[in-house]
């Protein structure tokens, strides 16, 4: 089925069949739960960026009217252990797991002390305001570079100098390559942290069964599978005996990817009152306690030839890991190095991470995960070499693209890429907008004095997820149904459409008659989540695999039916005939029939048409596309105005164009938000500066473009589908192209780099700072 080829669904724009109960106001959300007796858990959460915690009393809280129960971190430190903290393969990684429950010590704001059960949410709300909490506070370091500077106050005595973790890869003579340069470029670049700010914050509900000793829990999570695992071993549960169920989510964004302390509250709150609890996030609590995206300072150095031929590279990035470690914490910087490469073909390459513990909540994978971050750096330094050896940087790239011919390629930091044509992604991006047209404007615009700058943004990303597997079920009922099971788990992605079409095109029957099953660990063995862009590469194709086989059994037992060789079979509108002989037909019905009825099964065969399949590629795939922006920037208050932005993204075979376009709009969404707007600051005591989305600026719509997108078709070899991934392409491109373009309008009054978010006060002052040293040097 791989390829750009169509059927009679894989490759149609249909419209999302989950969308009706939607827009009908009938999903079911987390907070949506109503089970008997349900309790509502409350949590106090820490005022302080760092400080002691000298004295906790719950009494007045206890004996306020509708509460049930008050637990501190002390009452629960022996019972509940501490999260824990995935190993990217770092050279060195201490172990900063995150408490349930704060004790001695806090140190972030937000970071949860005590939590308060209610028989409802407003008595809960009531009684966290009634515990009596004394502080001390202490000096809270925010920054990551003096954190690690000698003589910084230590957050965790295990962790010297502030550093959890260390990580460094490449390969190739770094050191021959830089004694071989013409020019030694360098660049410093800050990328601020960001708040994913999903249309539904986190929640959980739990209830126990003590009868059937049965613990499920209800969690918007992006991984339910995983919500088991984690919450078994931190309860000491068996996990068969945990059900999770992710019910309709809205939206995660990769920070409802990992188990939270509160999830962990309600499961232990449940078993332990005998009745179910629930607990669900409010806006402040989200931007303040969820974790948080990006965060890194990296300076980053290239070897180069005169002609712009990169010969290698070295960066050290300091990833600002907050206070603690989630399970994936770690992860985060380590992808950015892997990626730091981007699509160049460079010979050596050695990069250093340090991870920082600061005073703020921790970070984690947010949209792109790593990745923005590398095409950052990667495309922001091939800007700089052409502004240093005064080249164009449209040529600068094309010197120094892997070639297609090269694939699979391993880069230097060890990724194996799939399938790329770099050039042919930048000719249509190019040849697209007009490019020497937009140029000539440009000089005709500067000539009038106007800032307008044309920003060019490649990328490649890896899709997939650090674990590449995904499971997925195909189960035809006697009646000729079919319920499609996936271990993916949709938070908005459009899975209940896209899976259905996958079905329905290798089964020959209507999509209609498909039903797709997920987010609950009774219903599905086992899944990975959905994350990383793997969703359609790696959930999709267990699905196709799992279909195939029914049909290929479905095919044979119409075979037997109709005294012919399977071969010799056609199937279309949910019919098996003899090729050139349609009157000698079976149904797709009468065929489940016969599997569940056994008399009309060929010999040996067992009944039933159920499969699984548990598909594991050889590897992760890498999307990849070419962006452009066109912004203008007014020199009298520093606004940013995006004028044109246009998208050229490979994303493997399309199986829905419809989705994959509003794939790309979102993720341009938010990847312009970060560009131009979005930061989450946190003052010297690590006080968060954008607490509510009063302070916290997700653009409006009104504040966002038409964005012009386009798709290159390089089908992956690693999976039968031949897709990639693309939920992550606007977030990893955008942000580049947008300061490429800022720069680019910024360059004639001698600005070189300016860091994201472009607000219009950060401008402003670049750009009067910028005529204060031309008219003390003029």
């Amino acid at each position: 089925m791989s390829g750009s080829a169509t059927g009679r669904y894989v490759g149609k724009a249909i419209r999302r069949v989950e969308d009706r109960r939607y827009l009908l106001g009938k999903a079911t959300y987390v907070d949506d739960l109503r089970l008997p007796g349900m309790a509502h858990a409350a949590v106090l959460r820490s005022p302080h960026g760092l400080a002691a915690l000298t004295r906790i009393d719950g009494r007045a809280a206890r004996a306020h009217p509708g509460v049930i129960a008050v637990h501190t971190g002390q009452e629960v430190a022996d019972r509940l252990r501490p999260l824990a903290v995935g190993n990217p393969g770092a050279q060195q990684l201490i172990q900063i797991r995150h408490p349930i429950l704060a004790s001695g010590t806090v140190r972030y704001v937000g970071e949860p002390v005590a939590v308060v059960v209610a028989g409802d949410r407003y008595a809960a709300r009531d009684g966290v305001a009634l515990i009596e909490v004394e502080y001390e506070p202490l000096p809270a370091v925010t920054d990551p570079e003096a954190a690690i500077a000698d003589g910084a106050l230590l957050l965790h005595e295990a962790a010297p100098r502030n550093i959890a973790m260390r990580w460094t890869g490449g390969s190739g003579d770094v050191d021959e390559a830089f004694r071989r340069a013409d020019r030694v470029v360098r660049g410093r670049f800050r990328v601020p942290r960001l708040a994913p700010v999903p249309m539904e914050g986190r929640g959980s509900a739990a209830a126990y069964d003590p009868g059937t000793e049965q613990l499920t829990l209800w969690v918007s999570t992006q991984a339910p599978h995983r919500a088991r695992s984690g919450i078994a071993a931190i309860l000491g549960f068996p996990e068969h005996r945990i059900r999770a169920i992710a019910p309709d989510v809205g939206g995660g964004f990769g920070s409802k990817g990992g188990v939270y302390p509160e999830e962990v509250l309600v499961c232990y709150l449940a078993m332990h009152l005998g009745r179910p609890v629930k607990w669900t996030e409010d806006r402040r609590e989200n931007l303040t306690a969820s974790y948080q995206g990006r965060g890194q300072i990296a300076d980053v150095e290239a070897a180069v030839r005169g002609d712009g031929t990169v010969l290698g590279i070295r960066a050290r990035i300091l990833g600002d890991l907050g206070a603690y470690c989630f399970a994936n914490t770690p992860m985060v910087p380590t992808v950015t190095a892997r990626m730091i490469t981007g699509v160049y073909r460079i010979p050596a390459a050695a990069v250093e991470i340090l991870g920082v513990l600061t005073n703020k909540v921790p970070t984690g994978p947010y949209r792109g995960a790593g990745r923005p971050e590398g095409a950052y750096y990667s495309e922001r330094t091939m800007e700089l070499i052409a502004r240093e050896l005064n080249l164009d940087p449209i040529e600068v790239r094309r010197r120094n693209f892997i070639p297609p011919n090269a694939f699979p390629f391993k880069t230097t930091m060890g990724m194996t890429y799939d399938s790329g044509r770099y050039a042919a992604a930048l000719d249509r991006a190019l040849e697209r907008v007009d490019y020497a047209k937009l140029r000539r404007e440009q000089v005709a615009a500067r000539v009038q004095g106007k800032l307008v700058g044309i920003g060019v943004a490649m990328f490649v990303e890896r899709a997939g997820g650090v674990i590449v597997w995904e499971s997925g079920g195909v189960r035809v009922s006697p009646s000729g149904k079919v319920t499609v099971t996936s271990g993916s788990s949709s938070h908005g992605q459009g899975h209940a459409t896209v899976f259905a079409q996958i079905a329905a095109e290798v089964l020959g029957v209507p999509m209609e008659d498909v039903v797709v099953v997920q987010g609950d660990t009774a219903m599905i063995p086992q899944g990975i989540g959905t994350f990383g862009s793997r969703s359609a590469a790696a959930g999709g194709s267990a699905v196709y695999l799992a279909a195939r086989k029914v049909s290929e059994k479905a095919r044979a037992i119409a075979a037997h039916m109709l005294e012919a060789s399977p071969q010799d079979l056609a199937v279309e509108d949910a019919r098996f005939f003899v090729k050139g002989t349609p009157q000698r037909s079976v149904t797709f019905r009468e065929v489940a029939g016969a599997a569940y009825g056994g008399a009309g099964l060929p010999p040996g065969m067992e009944l039933g048409l159920d499969e699984t399949v548990f598909f594991n590629p050889p590897g992760n795939v890498f999307p990849y596309g070419c962006h452009i922006a066109l912004v203008e920037v007014d020199p009298d208050t520093g606004h940013v105005h995006l004028k044109q932005y246009t998208a050229e993204d490979d994303s493997g075979s399309i199986l829905n164009p419809l989705i994959v376009r509003g794939q790309v709009h979102g993720g341009l969404a938010q990847g312009v938000a970060q560009a131009l707007f979005e930061e989450a600051a946190y003052g010297e005591d690590g006080q968060p500066l954008a607490g509510t989305l009063m302070d916290y600026a997700v653009p409006k719509a009104a504040q966002l473009i038409n964005f012009v997108t386009d798709h290159i078709e390089t089908p992956s070899p690693f999976n039968p589908l031949g897709v990639k991934g693309v939920g992550e392409a606007g977030t990893i491109a955008a942000p580049t192209a947008i300061s490429n373009a800022v720069a680019d309008a910024l360059a004639p009054l001698g600005i070189g780099h300016l860091d994201m978010p472009f607000t219009p006060e950060r401008v402003w002052r670049a750009i009067q700072a910028a005529r204060a040293g031309a008219g003390r040097t003029g």
